[in-house]
């Protein structure tokens, strides 16, 4: 692993979440999919040696309970759901290296091979436990087979997730209150030999991992609660038929945790991959495997030497723990590089409201196409509306204002205007140099591009091209060659030349976003091969000098269209809502799925119930500077804060934890509320409280400079 900028000598391998083969896609999937294929060539575009992949993920429990609904076979239900996966990708010109999946022989016998290995080096050991079993079922329930409370925050959990309260990772027999989900009764705990990774033995190396991971700053931060902790061992064994057998004799009766095979199998893809096209085109072992320690440092947690590939997870954002406490850890114990960075998306909503399949509220992903979308749209839009990591809103009113005035009417319009004009006064490039100004335009252009990419910013490298059109449009305008033609052809022939080069500029910066649209455009700008192949440099060759007449890349969407789409959704919703009993489906909401889905999430109604101006005055809310952020220990969530808001200053405990830096809050202006009932969260005093919106707790602050202590009216 490097942290030089890319691109580097070194083999990069870029991953994406396995998608569960547990349901359809929706468009709300696609994020961190087309995020991954949009990295990936960019990358390569930077000149970096490339691999992309991921597979579907085929074990876990809810594979195991849908498939004996169907009454099918587990591999058959999983394998159905693949084959889906591996032909709906590319419709969205998601183009994986290798798409493998994890119950394939290559991910089998890697996994079980560092399994081996970490009980080699001495991280595995069996230690009885506690486990939920159903004595009317008369079997052990791992999982999703048992749910209850969780022992941390007491919300309701899943049986290896509190997933409707602090989202902990949760160990068999946590479960407070379990419950069978095979009967509904009451289940009992029984003591059983299960097998444990010693995730507390790495405890040193992963808070020096945490500290030099790159990527977006959620994945950076959240983890530091477990790191910085105590650190539990793992269990990685489940009482299950379904799934990779534990090697060797002692583990006959137990699979391996599904969090212990989905991970391997980004390597094993890697491998597929280099087994198809040669070890001289693309090395697994030169980007996965670790050299390790140096002689000197052996048997210590001291730094490493410089080996292995640069490793980019791009993942949700519900996944974080697994990828950066869990993963890290066993790539550690079993010799193999550790991942370079971590980027952690947001979620998806539609229309304010969160994708619920149950409700078939979803735009699902066949759906789209099946409308005539092109796919190049909806990357764009996912791409570039928002930062990654942040939670983003899709309306097909939202969508068509995007697609029009940025796609259609900067870069569409620029393209054609432009090309359409070479065309038809010089038969294609005109016989000129590209100006200073133009040149310098388009370096720069190179600059942010690369600089997206250096920040794990998708947004800001797709903007790149979207800003250099911006320019185009600009300088066509200023220079008006219309006029020219006739008073100075030469002056016109200079202003289309540098044109066209923008034009090809675009083309190649612009292809990781939308690799179908600049392809058109390459054959319209009569270039031969793929745009696939060219790199930044390219951006600055002579376009052919001649070409034919243009076609326009993007059409505009109409607001007729958005009106059909919307009603085609309400009806759709409202026939589903009065086949099936609401409540009970939204229970099984959030996806059934162990890896990178997105939550259900709706945003809370406005209330119905109006306070009067009197009440709201009651509120003293007033601005407030954060003087010092600390976590609380033992917490998940909550941080104390220092605020000064005037008079005096304030402890206020927030629950922004997880979700901000807290050593960069100091000298943050923030609203609370200043005569909140004091209260004792955790064992320390809360004298406030801070206003934040949404789940990732954006932080309520002034547009001016008002002084802390200013009251809010």
């Amino acid at each position: 692993m490097s942290h030089e900028d890319f691109p580097t000598e070194k083999p990069a391998v870029v991953t994406c979440g396995l998608p569960y083969a547990n349901g359809d896609l929706h468009i709300g999937h696609l994020r961190t999919y087309v995020g991954g294929d949009i990295y990936s060539r960019s990358l390569r575009t930077l000149g970096q040696k490339t691999a992309f992949v991921s597979g579907s993920d085929m074990h876990g429990t809810p594979v195991a309970v849908n498939a004996e609904k169907e009454g099918v076979t587990p591999e058959e239900f999983a394998l159905r759901h693949h084959e889906k996966y591996e032909a709906t990708f590319p419709r969205f010109n998601i183009e994986f290296d290798n798409y493998g999946h994890t119950h394939d022989e290559t991910n089998t016998e890697l996994t079980q091979e560092i399994v081996r290995t970490l009980e080699d080096e001495g991280y595995v050991y069996e230690k009885e436990i506690p486990v939920a079993y159903d004595p009317d079922a008369d079997q052990w329930l791992p999982d999703r087979f048992v749910e209850g409370a969780c022992p941390y925050c007491g919300a309701h959990a899943r049986g290896d997730e509190c997933d409707e309260g602090c989202g902990r990772h949760l160990e068999p027999g946590e479960i407070e209150d379990p419950t069978s989900t095979l009967t509904g009764n009451p289940a009992e705990y029984r003591e059983r030999k299960h097998k444990f990774f010693a995730v507390s033995d790495l405890q040193d190396y992963l808070q020096e991992f945490i500290d030099r991971l790159e990527g977006t700053s959620n994945a950076r931060n959240q983890p530091r609660e477990w790191i910085e902790g105590e650190l539990q061992d793992w269990c990685i064994t489940r009482d299950m038929d379904w799934g990779i057998d534990y090697p060797g004799e002692e583990g006959d009766d137990l699979v391996l945790y599904v969090w212990v095979d989905a991970p391997i199998e980004y390597v094993s893809s890697t491998k597929q991959y280099t087994e198809r096209v040669g070890a001289d085109t693309f090395d697994w072992e030169a980007a996965w495997k670790d050299a390790g320690v140096s002689e000197s440092d052996a048997g210590s947690e001291a730094r490493r030497t410089e080996s292995g590939g640069d490793i980019v997870h791009i993942i949700g954002r519900d996944i974080i723990q697994h990828h950066t406490v869990f993963w890290p850890a066993m790539l550690r114990g079993a010799g193999y590089v550790e991942p370079r960075a971590v980027m952690a998306s947001g979620f998806i909503t539609l229309n304010g409201k969160g994708f619920s399949t149950s409700r078939n509220r979803a735009v699902w992903a066949d759906e789209y196409l099946d409308e005539g979308f092109h796919p190049d749209l909806l990357r764009y839009y996912l791409a570039t509306n928002g930062g990654f990591q942040q939670d983003v809103d899709f309306s097909w009113s939202k969508f068509r204002d995007r697609v029009n005035s940025e796609l259609v009417g900067t870069v569409g319009n620029f393209l054609y205007r432009s090309m359409l004009f070479a065309y038809r006064n010089f038969e294609g490039t005109p016989d000129a140099e590209v100006s200073e100004e133009v040149e310098t335009r388009i370096e720069e252009a190179i600059d942010e591009f690369e600089a997206g990419i250096n920040d794990y910013s998708v947004r800001k490298s797709g903007n790149a091209a979207v800003r250099l059109a911006q320019f185009g449009n600009e300088y066509i305008q200023r220079n008006e060659p219309w006029k020219l033609t006739d008073e100075d052809p030469e002056a016109a022939a200079q202003v289309i030349r540098d044109c066209v080069q923008i034009a090809k500029a675009i083309a190649v910066l612009f292809f990781p976003v939308a690799p179908g649209k600049m392809q058109a455009l390459w054959e319209q700008l009569g270039e031969d091969g793929s745009v696939t192949d060219t790199g930044v440099d390219d951006a600055f060759e002579a376009p052919p000098a001649t070409f034919g007449e243009p076609e326009a890349l993007f059409e505009k969407i109409e607001a007729e269209r958005v009106e059909e789409l919307n009603e085609k959704l309400e009806a759709r919703v409202a026939e589903t809502e009065s086949e099936s009993d609401e409540s009970d489906e939204d229970a099984e909401e959030n996806m059934d799925a162990d890896t990178d889905s997105d939550a259900d999430i709706d945003f809370e109604p406005i209330a119905d119930d109006r306070i009067s101006f009197e009440e709201f005055q009651d509120l003293d809310l007033r601005v407030g500077e954060i003087v010092a952020a600390e976590g609380i220990d033992g917490a998940d969530k909550l941080a104390k804060l220092t605020v000064d808001i005037g008079v005096e200053e304030r402890q206020i405990v927030a629950g922004i934890k997880q979700l901000h830096d807290l050593d960069s809050l100091s000298g943050s202006k923030v609203i609370i509320v200043a005569n909140l009932e004091q209260a004792e969260l955790f064992g320390v005093e809360s004298n406030g409280m801070l206003l934040a919106a949404g789940d990732e707790a954006d932080l309520l602050t002034t547009h001016g400079d008002a002084v802390p202590g200013t009251k809010v009216q």
